[in-house]
């Protein structure tokens, strides 16, 4: 099985950016996280990230026909990207959302996920477990 990781802006700044919100796990970190995780479910990752909306689309695009299931994390861009919504739903794959906090518990505009609307489940406020938790739901529905 081959997941493709997606991760959105600013998540390259983790450890850095507000580490009250985030903790101090740095993105280098979580990668290393999600390819252990995957490796003990014996799923193949190809982990992705950009601060770029349009690079997002296109990796989301280059999934189809790639990739077994998406797990993304899209960042800020989960409140304002009807582009990303529109590559999930063209590429058809099992979506599972991330988000290392819980958004809902967050500012109001963060309440809402475009992403919601295409996504399978989604796994908030977990931290990095949320990654685990993502992989382990899409390696279920896929086998």
């Amino acid at each position: 099985m081959r997941i493709f990781v997606i991760n959105g802006p600013n998540l390259n700044m983790l450890g850095i950016r507000e580490p009250d919100i985030y903790g101090t796990l740095t993105y280098k970190d979580l990668c290393e996280y999600i390819k252990n995780a995957a490796a003990e479910l014996c799923i193949e990752v190809e982990i992705f990230q950009s601060n770029s909306e349009g690079a997002l689309v296109d990796i989301i695009q280059s999934a189809y026909k790639k990739a077994d299931a998406i797990l993304i994390n899209p960042a800020a861009y989960t409140h304002t990207s009807i582009a990303i919504l529109d590559a999930l739903k063209a590429v058809a794959l099992p979506v599972a959302e991330v988000h290392l906090s819980d958004i809902t518990k967050r500012e109001q505009f963060r309440a809402f996920s475009y992403t919601s609307l295409v996504a399978e489940k989604s796994f908030m406020g977990f931290g990095k477990e949320g990654y685990r938790m993502a992989l382990v739901y899409l390696s279920n529905i896929n086998r």
